[in-house]
């Protein structure tokens, strides 16, 4: 229920904004008798895509805190949380990025992450299983991990990344729409796809577009997997991070009910096809870093 009240205040947000925005602009319609107005078509994609992807960047740390029940670690109760604070301080520090909020969630699986909308407004939280499960140079190694992604400003980068796929597929869906209405008219314009259905074949195409495009950006995001697996192991230590990895492997092999949720160092929907896979394969990260690479 967290989850759609989520969805809807986030769409709606989107649709606020960027109505405000085009206002601003005086932007109209894109439509304009049977032509098409290329110029206002492109700046209300642009508007409405980025607009998303923007949106869901600024919320993203209150959605990843509502959507995992991350609790804060503000005042440290016990050794771990107090060893937590301050190992994220030691690596923000030598990352030269402030501080993130730091967290831990309630889940068994071996899982952590890093969001915010900008590298001195972060947050970084970590699943109890994980610290169950892995020694305290392991789990040194996934928090230099994610402060690398939160240093090399990553949820930026594919926020910008996403908008600009969104722009595009909304863009294309709605010159594809308009070349078939235009097709089907007769010489007068007359006839055509009709609203309902020109509704329906952008709903259809928007989504099409929407899955084949989303490969880029699950490109960029493995290219980044890699160079947070580079900053780990230079903020922490190289051997570390591959004991992490190699550990998260094995649990992830051993443990089949698992699949398809561990997200944190690396596993995102074991059964995709690498092409919309979001993280490299772990052995190709291990190999990586055991070559200096």
């Amino acid at each position: 229920m967290m989850r759609i009240g989520l969805f809807l205040l986030t769409n709606l947000a989107v649709l606020v904004v960027a109505g405000v925005v085009l206002s601003l602009l005086g932007v109209g319609s894109y439509r304009e008798g049977s032509s098409l107005n290329m110029v206002n078509l492109l700046i209300i994609c642009a508007v409405f895509g980025f607009s998303g992807s923007l949106i869901s960047l600024f919320m993203s740390k209150m959605m990843a805190k509502m959507g995992t029940g991350t609790q804060l670690i503000e005042q440290p109760r016990n050794e771990t949380e107090a060893w937590l604070l301050q190992t994220v301080e030691e690596l923000s520090q030598k990352a030269g990025i402030k501080m993130p909020e730091v967290g831990i969630f309630p889940s068994m699986e071996s899982n952590a992450f890093a969001t915010g909308w900008n590298k001195n407004d972060a947050l970084v939280a970590v699943s109890a299983g994980l610290l169950q499960r892995m020694n305290p140079e392991e789990v040194r190694a996934v928090l230099a991990h994610e402060i690398g992604h939160v240093a090399n400003g990553d949820m930026v980068t594919l926020a910008m990344i996403q908008g600009v796929v969104n722009t595009f597929v909304m863009f294309v869906t709605r010159c594809v729409v308009y070349a078939i209405d235009q097709f089907t008219a007769d010489e007068e314009g007359e006839g055509g796809l009709g609203w309902v259905a020109e509704l329906v074949l952008t709903i259809v195409l928007d989504t099409l577009f929407g899955i084949l495009a989303s490969g880029i950006v699950a490109w960029f995001s493995r290219r980044r997997e890699f160079k947070a697996d580079q900053a780990g192991a230079e903020l922490a230590d190289r051997q570390a991070m591959i004991s992490a990895l190699q550990r998260l492997k094995a649990e992830y092999e051993g443990a089949s009910g698992l699949q398809g949720s561990m997200t944190a160092l690396g596993i995102s929907g074991g059964k995709m096809s690498a092409f919309f896979a979001s993280h490299p394969p772990l052995d190709d990260r291990i190999a990586a870093l055991q070559q200096g690479r």
